[in-house]
């Protein structure tokens, strides 16, 4: 399947390039951004290339999926990444990660990406369940989910190891028809 360009009203959600690679970099090497992320943060410009390739692979890889970066309209800069991975074809299911650069953290941009991604994942990939992974602590980022009608199905006692220790992990799931579409806005005449 071809690589879909998603456009909200303040986003472009599009394939990464090479030339994300800088932009990637200085995300994921931002301690207190990547505090959430379930991975040590990226310590060099290699480390970064890796992500990067790991990431444009993705659609090609045996448990396929798609990460699009996230960039804004009116400044095109790039302000994170979402997407769905784990992709099981006939379970109909799949995994969804996400990252936001800490500049841009409190201004809907979030919440604006996943509705768009989850939409197209549910009907492009014929979805029917989509799971995320949280650390218990990231209320901004339980409550998106939430919002979006993820529900809270348990907890995974030590399921992530990263910056040298075990973290709890909050499990959500998502079924297709608990899906809280994005409602349009009204303009009056």
């Amino acid at each position: 399947m071809d690589f879909p360009t998603l456009h909200t009203e303040r986003l472009i959600l599009r394939a990464f390039t090479q030339a994300d690679a800088p932009a990637l970099f200085a995300i994921h090497s931002d301690a207190q951004a990547m505090q959430w992320f379930g991975s040590d943060p990226v310590v060099d410009q290699l480390g970064a290339d890796a992500l990067l390739a790991f990431f444009i692979n993705l659609p090609h890889m045996a448990a396929p999926g798609m990460r699009w970066a996230i960039e804004r309209r009116d400044d095109a800069r790039l302000i994170g990444s979402c997407g769905v991975f784990k992709w099981n074809k006939s379970w109909r299911s799949c995994s969804l990660g996400y990252e936001l650069a800490h500049a841009a953290w409190g201004h809907g941009y979030m919440r604006e990406s996943l509705e768009s991604v989850i939409g197209w994942a549910l009907e492009g990939m014929q979805l029917n369940r989509i799971e995320a992974l949280v650390h218990p602590r990231n209320t901004p980022s339980l409550r998106v989910l939430e919002n979006l009608g993820f529900a809270r199905e348990g907890q995974l006692r030590q399921g992530g190891y990263w910056l040298e220790q075990y973290h709890d992990l909050v499990q959500l799931g998502l079924l297709k028809h608990e899906f809280i579409q994005p409602q349009p806005k009204l303009t009056l005449a």
